[in-house]
């Protein structure tokens, strides 16, 4: 059975860094849509970027945090060098 890997300091400080700018970008661009649909409607182009990069910080924290290790890449390795 394979065995869960631990992320590395950097790997689970390059995450946070990511979610701190994911939410700081996220309140700035609604702050800045609802500043422009104050007087009229304004369409919500700030949904798709949202919507986007949530999905790039869900994959990067399955990246991160469900990451396991690879029994064949020793044999790989080995079978790469004889090749």
């Amino acid at each position: 059975m394979s065995r869960k890997l631990k992320p590395t300091a950097s790997q689970t400080r390059n995450f946070l860094i990511h979610f701190i700018i994911f939410a700081i970008a996220t309140v700035a661009m609604v702050m800045v849509h609802k500043k422009q649909g104050e007087h009229h409607w304004a369409y919500p182009w700030h949904a798709w970027i949202i919507a986007a990069w949530g999905l790039s910080l869900i994959g990067h924290w399955c990246s991160v945090y469900t990451n396991y290790e690879d029994h064949g890449l020793e044999d790989f390795h080995r079978q790469e060098k004889n090749g």
